[in-house]
């Protein structure tokens, strides 16, 4: 069995910065994609970032140039760095990976709220 652990959101007010983590342990052998999606209150979980297995990474427009998601392969641990935050960003962030078992294997996290406040 394969579990996230996400840490702590909290409140921080708007332009402030908040790194979020997601640490996966179980028995796999290897994860490919690391992702971030949020869901705000009566909205859809949206996509944020996207860390592909080679490095590759991709952003939501609203977050391009404030956010940056990052892996630490010796932890199995994928971080979101939120820079210069806004009210906007008020939502319940989720980390999703996708773990080679055996077979592959959709995981998500917990989820964890962060407030921005104005």
């Amino acid at each position: 069995q394969v579990q996230l652990v996400e840490s702590w959101g909290g409140l921080v007010q708007a332009g402030g910065s908040l790194r979020l983590s997601c640490a996966a342990s179980g028995s796999f052998f290897s994860i490919s994609t690391m992702e971030w999606y949020r869901q705000a209150p009566g909205n859809q979980r949206d996509l944020v970032a996207q860390l592909i297995r080679g490095g590759s990474t991709n952003y939501a427009d609203s977050v391009k140039g404030r956010f940056t998601i990052s892996r630490d392969n010796a932890k199995n641990t994928v971080y979101l760095q939120m820079n210069s935050l806004k009210p906007e960003d008020t939502a319940v962030y989720y980390c999703r990976v996708v773990v080679n078992t055996g077979r592959y294997l959709e995981v998500w996290g917990q989820g964890t709220l962060v407030t921005v406040s104005s």
